[in-house]
């Protein structure tokens, strides 16, 4: 199939072209800037944001864009306005197959504003009358990761005699690999699954779990500190304008909440061993 990806060239995008070039297909990527491709990948150049691409051509679409923290681009613009310009492409190229990328906690009455958008282009996809399988990932990890690469190691190896931790850290969480995401969207494009389905991985941790266990790859011995939520409530929203916070006010919204459920019984077939987290962050993960 001729595919058109949207987000080709981010952390999820890359894993997932390069499984479409595995399995024969031909991602068409689009990107705002020239960018280099694997061989067999076609870049075409725009920005979803503000363009209707041209689909011609095309037999199905996937959308991976997103951003989790807002800078040069909006939630909105990319969540939202990006989905709509996709649809009305689709609409007026006569593609009738949309794969689409949102997230496990989004909904219309969520406390950040990255679920909330992430929800209205869920609503998008559903009444657009497409043929379509939405996807829900958990925190994914893999090497280029935001949690695990940036987050977490920056807590750990920050010149500090601790590790900051947010509250009890009893926040729970299910993360997914990146290659088990890419096998799952392209399983679905190819055997034609349809719906909405939470994507997770085979076991749960508590963010405490998650920092011990990073600190045990980096090979860190630092007590943990806990810092009450009460204070955290007063300086994230202080310190997430600012270019070197580590932590945005709505990536700490989503941590509070914790961002877990039970793996679907309909993926089984798609993922009959999804990879646990102890068996990849060792390979990549590096103070």
């Amino acid at each position: 199939m001729r595919v058109f990806v949207v987000g080709g060239t981010g952390f999820v995008g890359r894993a997932l072209v390069a499984l479409l070039l595995k399995r024969g297909h031909t991602p068409v990527v689009l990107a705002r800037r020239p960018r280099e491709l694997p061989p067999g990948a076609v870049l075409v150049l725009g920005d979803i944001a503000r363009e209707v691409p041209d689909l011609t051509g095309m037999e199905a679409a996937i959308y991976l864009a997103g951003i989790i923290r807002e800078g040069e681009e909006t939630f909105r613009a990319v969540h939202v306005e990006g989905v709509r310009n996709l649809l009305r492409a689709m609409e007026r190229a006569g593609v009738g197959r949309l794969i689409h990328m949102s997230a496990l906690g989004a909904r219309l009455e969520a406390p950040s504003r990255y679920h909330r958008t992430k929800a209205e282009g869920e609503a998008l996809v559903r009444q657009s009358g497409f043929s379509h399988a939405i996807f829900r990932p958990s925190l994914i990890f893999g090497p280029g990761d935001e949690f695990f690469g940036k987050i977490l190691k920056g807590l750990v190896c920050a010149p500090l005699p601790f590790v900051p931790l947010i509250g009890d850290g009893g926040f729970p969480f299910r993360p997914v690999y990146v290659g088990d995401v890419a096998e799952a969207f392209l399983g679905a494009l190819e055997r034609g699954l349809e719906g909405t389905f939470d994507l997770v991985g085979p076991k749960e941790h508590t963010f405490r779990e998650l920092l011990l266990l990073v600190m045990k790859v980096l090979g860190r011995r630092k007590p943990l500190l806990s810092l009450p939520l009460w204070l955290m409530d007063r300086l994230v929203p202080l310190l997430s304008p600012l270019p070197f916070s580590p932590l945005t006010r709505d990536q700490y919204l989503m941590l509070k909440e914790g961002n877990t459920a039970p793996f679907p019984e309909a993926l089984r077939g798609l993922l009959p061993a999804p990879k646990a987290l102890e068996e990849v962050l060792p390979g990549y993960l590096r103070c």
